[in-house]
C-alpha cells in the first residue's frame, strides 16, 4: 500500500499513449488528479485500435510481453479476464517462399536450398574471422554477428523498406537495441531446443486484449477518470509557456478556441521536435536546429475485409520481397477472434512504411486499397475477387529514425531539456528512442517516481532490455561496471561466439566430407578414393561408400565443431591477454608520470 501524499501538485501530462496513460494511472495511486491532454479523438497513441464496420484493426501490432514485473501486473490488473494468452506464429515472405520465425531447420533448408544454406554458413565463418573493426552502421553490426550472406537475405530489404534509408546509413545502435539478445547461436538453438533465456524476438506466446490494445488504454482512461483524474481528447498543444527554465503552462486548441492549462509539473510524450518548436519563448537557435533534424518514419495501414474464413495461420507475416511495397501483413482474427464480427470473414491490416507528405502518404484511400488488393494477390495470400471492402488509417511520427547524425542532435536537445526544472519527457517519441510499448510505459512509471518520491531516475536510459530496470531496483555497482566494460570491448573487438563458430565450422566440414565421399562413390572406378580411404585410420567405421558418407558427416561435424570451438576460445583468450597487457602498460605509464611529478 502506497503512502498517501498531499495533492498540492497539479501534474499535466501531454500525450494519451501508453507512456502518458501509465504515468496518469500511477499518479492516481498516489492520490494525485493528473490532467492528460491528447490531441486525437481516442487514447492509445500508436497502440490504439481502429474500428471499421465492427472490424477492429491494431495500428502496428502489439504483442503484450515484458520482463518488467510492474508492467505485467498493470496489464492484468486493468484487463482482468479480457487479457488473453495467444500463440505466436510469424513467418517471413522471401523469394516467393514462407520462412517460419523462429527458424525451423527443415523449413529453412527446403526453402533456401542446400547450396544457399552452405553459402550462409561459409559467410558467417568468414565474418567471424575477419569482422568489421568498426560497428557504426546497422549493416556492419548485423554482418559481424550473422555474416554478409544472411544480412543480404533476411535483413537488408526489409530494414530499408521500414526506414527508407540504406542499411549503411542506419545507426548500429538501432540493431544493438532491438536485436541485442539475438545471435546466430540462439537462432540455431531455437530450431531444436527451447532456450533457457527468453529472447523477445523468439517468444512463442504473448498477452493480448480481447479487442486489441486500444481496449487496454480505454480501460486505463476509465480508471484514471474514476479516480478523479482528467483525460481530455481533441486537445492539441499549440504552445508551451515558460519562464527561464520553468514551465508555467500549456496552451491547447480545443473546439476551435485556445485554452491555458496551468500546472506545477509537466510530463510529455509528444515528439521532441514538436515540443521544442512549441516553446514560448523559443530555446537557443542551436537547439531548434538540432530538434528539426530529428526525423521520424510514418506508416499507414490498408485494412481489407476478405470474404473467406481462413487465409493463413500467422499473426503477422513480414514481407521481405522488394517487388511489393507492403512491409507487414496482420491477420487480425488470429490475434483475437473478437477482432472480427463475422467469423466466416477475415480482416487483414497491410502496413506500408512511408514519410509524411511523400507519394505513398498522399495517395488517395481508394488507390491505396487497390494497391493493397493487387499486392495481396501477387503474394498469393488472397484472391482479388474475394476482397469485398477496405479502409485506410495513417499514423504519423511512428518510428524515430536512427540516422548517422541523430545522436549528436539528440544530445543537444537533451542537454536543454535536462535543464528544465519541472519537466520530464517520456515514451518513444518523447525520448526519440525506438522502445517497445512496455518500456515506454516504464518511462512513464519512473517519471512518476521522480515527481512523487524525489527519485533521480534517468529516463533516457530506459531501454528494451532488463538491465536498467534491474539497476533501478538495486543492481550491484560491480555488475554494472562489468557490463560497461563488456559493452566497450564488444565495440572495440567483437567476441567470437565459441558455440556458434563451432556449429558453423562443424556443419561445413561435415557437409564437405559427406559430399566428397558421395561424389567419389558415384564416380566409381577400380580403386575408389584411395586418399580419402586413409581417413578410416582416424575415424573408425569410415569408408568411401554410401554408408561411409554418413560416418563422414558425423565425424566431420564433430571434428569441425571441436576445432572451431577451440579456435574461438583461444582467439578470445588472446584478445583478453592483449587487453590486460595494454591495461598493465597504461598503469605503468601513469605510475611513471606520477614519479616524474614527485
Amino acid at each position: 500500500m502506497r503512502k498517501r501524499i498531499p495533492t498540492e501538485k497539479q501534474i499535466v501530462i501531454i500525450g494519451g499513449g501508453p507512456a502518458g496513460l501509465t504515468a496518469a494511472y500511477e499518479l492516481t495511486k498516489f492520490d494525485f488528479q493528473p490532467i492528460v491532454l491528447e490531441k486525437q479523438d481516442k487514447v492509445g497513441g500508436l497502440a490504439c485500435t481502429e474500428n471499421y464496420r465492427g472490424y477492429y484493426f491494431d495500428m502496428g501490432g502489439h504483442r503484450f510481453f515484458t520482463k518488467v514485473e510492474q508492467i505485467d501486473k498493470m496489464w492484468h490488473e486493468v484487463m482482468e479476464d479480457d487479457f488473453l494468452l495467444r500463440p505466436r506464429l510469424s513467418r517471413i515472405y522471401y523469394n516467393d517462399k514462407f520462412f517460419y520465425y523462429p527458424l525451423k531447420p527443415f523449413n529453412v533448408l527446403l526453402n533456401l536450398g542446400f547450396w544457399e544454406s552452405l553459402r550462409i554458413i561459409l559467410s558467417y565463418l568468414k565474418w567471424q574471422i575477419f569482422p568489421y573493426r568498426s560497428e557504426k552502421t546497422f549493416e556492419q553490426w548485423v554482418t559481424n554477428r550473422f555474416g554478409k550472406r544472411l544480412f543480404l537475405t533476411f535483413f537488408k530489404s526489409y530494414t530499408e523498406k521500414i526506414w527508407g534509408i540504406s542499411c549503411s546509413d542506419l545507426s548500429a545502435e538501432w540493431a544493438a537495441q532491438r536485436i541485442k539478445d539475438l545471435s546466430l547461436k540462439t537462432a540455431l538453438f531455437t530450431m531444436f531446443l527451447k532456450p533457457q533465456k527468453t529472447i523477445k524476438t523468439l517468444i512463442e506466446e504473448f498477452g493480448y486484449p480481447r479487442r486489441g490494445p486500444g481496449m487496454m488504454w480505454s480501460a486505463v482512461k476509465k480508471v484514471v477518470e474514476q479516480r478523479r483524474g482528467v483525460v481530455r481528447l481533441d486537445s492539441k498543444v499549440i504552445r508551451i509557456e515558460r519562464t527561464a527554465n520553468h514551465i508555467d503552462g500549456v496552451v491547447i486548441s480545443y473546439n476551435g478556441r485556445e485554452e491555458v492549462i496551468e500546472g506545477t509539473d509537466f510530463i510529455s510524450s509528444m515528439p521532441l521536435m514538436e515540443f521544442i518548436e512549441n516553446l514560448d519563448p523559443p530555446p537557443p537557435i542551436t537547439v531548434l536546429r538540432a530538434a528539426k533534424k530529428l526525423e521520424y518514419r510514418a506508416f499507414l495501414t490498408v485494412c481489407l475485409i476478405i470474404n473467406q474464413p481462413d487465409l493463413f495461420p500467422d499473426n503477422w507475416i513480414y514481407i521481405h520481397d522488394p517487388s511489393v511495397k507492403v512491409g507487414r501483413i496482420q491477420n487480425c482474427k488470429n490475434w483475437s477472434p473478437d477482432m472480427v464480427p463475422d467469423l466466416i470473414k477475415t480482416s487483414l491490416g497491410l502496413e506500408y512504411f512511408c514519410n509524411e507528405g511523400d507519394e505513398l502518404w498522399m495517395m488517395e484511400d481508394a488507390d491505396l486499397i487497390e494497391l493493397g488488393k493487387h499486392e495481396l494477390e501477387s503474394i498469393g495470400l488472397a484472391r482479388y475477387e474475394a476482397i469485398e471492402d477496405g479502409c485506410v488509417f495513417r499514423v504519423p511520427k511512428s518510428y524515430p529514425i536512427y540516422n548517422p547524425d541523430y545522436q549528436n542532435n539528440l544530445s543537444i536537445v537533451r542537454e536543454f531539456i535536462d535543464g528544465l526544472e519541472n519537466f520530464q519527457t517520456i515514451g518513444r517519441n518523447g525520448l526519440h528512442r525506438y522502445n517497445n510499448m512496455d518500456h515506454s510505459m516504464l518511462s512513464g512509471l519512473l517519471a512518476v517516481r521522480n515527481v512523487t518520491l524525489g527519485e533521480k531516475n534517468d529516463l533516457w536510459r530506459v531501454n528494451t532490455d532488463q538491465a536498467y530496470h534491474e539497476e533501478i531496483f538495486g543492481k550491484a555497482r560491480e555488475e554494472e561496471l562489468i557490463e560497461v566494460v563488456q559493452e566497450i570491448l564488444t565495440h572495440v573487438f567483437p567476441k567470437l561466439d565459441r558455440t556458434a563458430f563451432g556449429l558453423a565450422l562443424g556443419s561445413t566440414t561435415g557437409l564437405i566430407l559427406f559430399l566428397a565421399t558421395l561424389w567419389l562413390v558415384l564416380k566409381g572406378g577400380n580403386v575408389i578414393g584411395p586418399n580419402l580411404q586413409l581417413l578410416g585410420q582416424y575415424f573408425p567405421g569410415y569408408r568411401v561408400s554410401f554408408w561411409g558418407s554418413m560416418f563422414g558427416l558425423a565425424y566431420g561435424f564433430a571434428t569441425g565443431f571441436v576445432g572451431g570451438w577451440c579456435y574461438a576460445f583461444l582467439r578470445n583468450v588472446m584478445v583478453l591477454l592483449s587487453m590486460a597487457l595494454i591495461h598493465r602498460r597504461a598503469q605503468w605509464q601513469l605510475l611513471r608520470k606520477l614519479f616524474d611529478y614527485l
